[in-house]
């Protein structure tokens, strides 16, 4: 199988093809794989249901471990597709702590930072 993306890929229900499209995706449309939901009150103000998470958003976890706890988005990997949310972290062995990545699914996001322009066009979009 070609390690490359493909453009002219439409759909397929085989896993492997699906893992291939998601590992191999340029950051562009990664970006698309970091959308979380938005809160009952958001949802009826943009008329939205989802939106890309960003640094600086609060979101409140849905599931796992740490559920029902807010923070704000420290970090958006795109590259692992993976959010980190302040005050989420793991106590290890040795009692170091590490930030917990989460994912964005496993999100719901509770504020919107609409400072830059772009982003305020976005959420204005019907």
């Amino acid at each position: 199988m070609k390690t490359k993306f493909s453009i002219s890929w439409k759909k397929s229900k085989q896993p492997r093809k699906q893992r291939k499209y998601r590992y191999n995706a340029p950051l562009h449309i990664r970006q698309k794989f970091v959308r979380a939901h938005l809160s009952k009150d958001l949802r009826k103000k943009y008329k939205k249901r989802s939106i890309a998470v960003r640094k600086g958003d609060t979101v409140k976890i849905m599931r796992g471990q740490f559920k029902n706890k807010t923070g704000k988005v420290e970090l958006v990997s795109l590259k692992k597709t993976f959010v980190f949310v302040s005050g989420i972290n793991l106590t290890k062995k040795d009692g170091t702590k590490v930030k917990c990545q989460l994912h964005p699914s496993n999100l719901m996001i509770t504020e919107i930072i609409t400072d830059d322009k772009m982003r305020a066009a976005i959420l204005e979009r019907k």
